[in-house]
């Protein structure tokens, strides 16, 4: 996906099959509505609840071993995520942030991993 997103001026992310979204990578990013991905896990593996209507979060999206958000702004969402944790008495064993990329647009549709073959 990183190859695609450098390389290609067009991307199809197909899924079982079937054509999901064609576009060129900056198209496909922007279609997420967020360019910043926030990615966290609690030590208990519980969800906070409220994600949604953190400032900010455009999208939530639960994995098997974290959540990642999909965020318009950044230093408005990460403030407003640590309030909430320590609010529900939660703690943080993972806290990360990346530029949205193909892989987040393929996984936001799909609801899966890529899968290395």
């Amino acid at each position: 996906m990183e190859e695609a997103e450098r390389l290609c001026d067009r991307v199809a992310i197909m899924d079982h099959g079937r054509v999901i979204a064609l576009g060129s990578p900056e198209e496909l990013i922007a279609s997420l509505g967020a360019d910043q991905i926030v990615e966290f896990a609690l030590s208990d593996g519980t969800t906070p609840t409220g994600l949604q209507a953190l400032p900010g979060v455009k999208g939530v999206r639960p994995g098997s071993d974290r959540i990642a958000l999909t965020v318009a702004q950044l230093h408005r969402a990460v403030p407003a995520l640590l309030a909430l944790i320590e609010r529900q008495g939660a703690e943080l064993s993972l806290l990360a942030t990346h530029q949205a990329t193909l892989e987040d647009v393929f996984v936001t549709l799909t609801g899966r991993q890529l899968r290395d073959e």
